[in-house]
């Protein structure tokens, strides 16, 4: 069986992930990367994808990261 991750990504206003540096504000650090900044975080899961709609603060995200991570626990319970 394969292991499931699920992580919080940055991303962009067009949902493209984010790896750029970022100020706390979520603008560039380098304004020649080309980084439009930080707009929004995502709950990635490896198995499902993109979980539910994008948070616009990290600590928003987290809580359906860690919902999502029970969900699959007890899916596992129930085989």
């Amino acid at each position: 069986m394969a292991r499931i991750t699920i992580s919080v990504q940055p991303r962009h206003a067009d949902n493209s992930p984010c790896d750029h540096q970022v100020k706390p504000s979520g603008k560039p650090r380098d304004p020649q990367s080309g980084c439009p900044g930080r707009t929004q975080f995502a709950v990635v899961c490896s198995e499902h994808g993109d979980v539910d709609q994008p948070h616009h603060v990290k600590q928003l995200a987290e809580p359906a990261a860690r919902a999502h991570r029970i969900e699959h626990c007890g899916a596992f319970r129930a085989r």
